[in-house]
């Protein structure tokens, strides 16, 4: 019993350490996915920005109205409230913090802003779950106000 629990105590102390830093090699992929995107929407390409995204009916999207559910919704739903150029504006984004929640998980918390000079521009927060599929970072769930 008391060996059991001296396991799990050092379980429980190497998950904390792995929860806290995330690696240069994968910040370096979230950083390089996020520019990404953040270029494809500069050219109004939302076919090319959601490629950081994971292609499943699993793709959870929370937005001011709710939740869209899947991959092709919320590109359907980026494709009607960003229909042109004008509307989409530049985008930038600033990664606040991020941390493992699991060796292939990590949650991302940061700011977007659009600048937009016909529509005025707007700009808020987003949390993104990462998650590391098939060898591979994408975004599973997406929080944006």
């Amino acid at each position: 019993m008391k060996r059991n629990l001296i396991i799990f105590y050092l379980l429980l102390i190497s998950q904390t350490i792995v929860a806290q830093k995330i690696s240069k090699k994968d910040e370096t992929t979230l950083k390089t996915i996020l520019k990404n995107q953040q270029e494809a929407w500069n050219k109004g390409d939302l076919d090319g920005f959601m490629e950081g995204y994971w292609q499943s009916d699993s793709l959870k999207f929370i937005g001011k109205n709710g939740i869209t559910y899947g991959w092709k919704a919320t590109l359907d739903r980026y494709k009607k409230g960003y229909p042109d150029k004008a509307t989409m504006g530049t985008l930038e984004f600033t990664i606040l913090h991020a941390d493992f929640i699991s060796k292939d998980a990590i949650l991302m918390i940061g700011k977007w802003y659009l600048k937009r000079d016909e529509k005025g521009d707007v700009s808020g927060h987003f949390s993104l779950l990462w998650r590391k599929i098939k060898g591979k970072w994408v975004i599973c769930a997406d929080h944006s106000s």
